[in-house]
């Protein structure tokens, strides 16, 4: 367990102050490419202003919010250091939820208004639309209003506490809950990028994850605050980002182990020129040996893992290259996301006694840090419930240290399963699912069982040209884990539910497998 200590960031910079910064001292350096067109730091600089003077015409205050609703582009950006220069907060929906579930977030948001992609304005309902007095297209009537703005700063230099982002929590438990970032969270992604990343100016970073997530607007701004070069992708797209890789010598990247398999499926990726990789970065899950081992071999880089959340302003403990190792003592350090950064406390907490667990011992993550969301937005029982009134964030995440304080998760204890008065992780479950071949991917649940309560049901998507049986499967995992862990029933699907940062969505698991099983 790390100790409680007091973190300050040396400069607590806003969005505001860091594209001013690099606009005066570097205006000509590329900041932001997309799809072939480059943006330095003082036309970003410049379009940002009459994106925040755009806002202060519309009547967007300090205090207010504004959403948007896209897919991945330049005027995201634009708009959020446009709120960083007037002191106005940005609302990012996602574009994967149903309309119903977006006009419930904007109910409670309420924003003063809405910018909608044109590939996304069927998601706003009828209602959502007469709802609001500005709902603008980005793709019509945006770029005029914009640039019809005054090009003038506004001069707004922010506060702290100042929210800058509302992030909707991504639901692998249920509905989403807005998630309040101000100033001072978010400034922690300049130590992230110099400190952990090894970002600089000289940096270029591929940002595939979408910018309503903290993978996408935290870690995709990392190296603009660093002053370096921002390559954005509209969606994800393997063949894509390897092309783009190579075209701009991209140092850094972010993605979540299935898309580093869908990269290395890239048809000529072994002889692809990714010499200038210096770090590749994954999260949501643990890599495994197998896909490390082919990963390193092509891109030939440094590997880390990043844990983190929305509530946490993004990453808190990663696991770091040299942590990589594919024999040895240390390779059974690939099944652990790493250690705490060093401005962040982490615990782990026994539940039913509410104290540190010994190592080695499962419990919830809890951690406290100047990183962490000071509350969820309109929702203060749920702000109460997860943290505490010392600070600490209970992250709802079971996990375990060893004693070198390394973290090794076992699964989310909303997801735990009580069969017979027994806990079972189902991650463990997952991770004996995974060594064998014909399974491609796998997510664990508990569902009704007549006589245990709960009994884990295993969800399979088998490999192509493969022939699995339930029997089968279930032997498999007497082989490797105790016989009151392994799943009872076995179900086979084409895909599984994942959300935009790649997390398994067993809630929709549920809904989809939730029936007793017979004794």
């Amino acid at each position: 367990m790390s100790q409680p200590q007091a973190h300050t960031p040396a400069d607590m910079a806003t969005f505001a102050q860091v594209i001013r910064t690099h606009a005066d001292q570097r205006p000509g350096a590329p900041a932001l490419t997309f799809e072939g067109t480059t943006q330095s730091f003082a036309e970003l600089h410049a379009a940002s202003s009459r994106a925040a003077n755009l806002l202060l015409d519309l009547g967007v205050g300090r205090g207010d919010r504004i959403a948007i609703l896209c897919r991945n582009r330049p005027e995201y950006i634009e708009l959020l250091l446009g709120c960083s220069k007037i002191g106005a907060t940005l609302v990012g929906l996602n574009w994967r939820l149903a309309p119903a579930e977006i006009d419930q977030i904007l109910k409670v948001s309420q924003p003063s208004v809405i910018f909608v992609g044109a590939g996304e304005e069927a998601l706003l309902t009828a209602t959502a639309r007469t709802r609001y007095d500005h709902v603008i297209s980005l793709d019509d009537s945006y770029p005029t209003m914009r640039d019809a703005a005054a090009a003038k700063d506004p001069g707004h230099m922010g506060t702290p506490d100042e929210p800058i982002l509302l992030l909707y929590t991504s639901g692998t438990t249920g509905l989403p809950k807005g998630v309040t970032l101000t100033n001072r969270n978010m400034s922690y992604t300049y130590r992230l990028a110099t400190e952990s990343w090894g970002m600089s100016g000289a940096s270029v970073n591929l940002v595939a994850m979408p910018l309503f997530h903290i993978g996408g607007c935290g870690y995709g701004s990392s190296t603009m605050m660093a002053g370096g070069h921002t390559i954005l992708m509209r969606d994800v797209d393997c063949d894509l980002a390897i092309d783009l890789m190579q075209r701009h010598r991209v140092t850094h990247a972010f993605f979540v182990p299935t898309v580093v398999q869908g990269l290395l499926r890239v048809d000529g990726v072994e002889t692809a020129d990714l010499s200038a990789m210096e770090l590749l970065m994954y999260g949501a899950a643990p890599i495994g040996d197998v896909l490390l081992s082919k990963a390193m071999k092509v891109f030939d880089c440094n590997f880390m893992h990043a844990y983190g959340m929305t509530e946490a302003a993004g990453t808190v403990v990663t696991l770091r290259p040299e942590d990589h190792a594919l024999e040895g003592d240390k390779a059974k350090l690939l099944k652990s996301c790493g250690r705490p950064l060093p401005w962040v406390d982490l615990r782990v907490i026994d539940p039913e006694t509410e104290k540190d667990a010994a190592p080695g011992k499962p419990g919830e993550i809890w951690l406290r840090s100047e990183m962490i969301t000071p509350g969820y937005w309109q929702n203060p029982s749920a702000t109460q419930e997860a943290i505490t009134q010392d600070r600490w964030f209970r992250t709802g995440d079971a996990a375990y240290c060893d004693a070198d304080g390394y973290v090794f998760l076992f699964d989310r204890f909303k997801d735990m399963i009580i069969s017979g008065g027994e806990n079972i992780y189902p991650a463990e479950i997952e991770n004996a699912l995974n060594a064998h071949d014909g399974i491609a991917e796998c997510g664990v649940i508990g569902v009704p069982h007549e006589k245990w309560g709960e009994t884990p049901l295993a969800v399979i998507v088998p490999k192509p040209a493969t022939d699995l049986t339930e029997a089968e499967i279930i032997e498999f995992c007497r082989n490797r884990i105790a016989r009151y862990k392994c799943p009872t029933r076995v179900a086979f699907v084409s895909s599984l539910p994942r959300n935009a940062s790649g997390k398994l969505q067993k809630h929709i698991l549920r809904e989809q497998f939730w029936e007793p099983a017979d004794a």
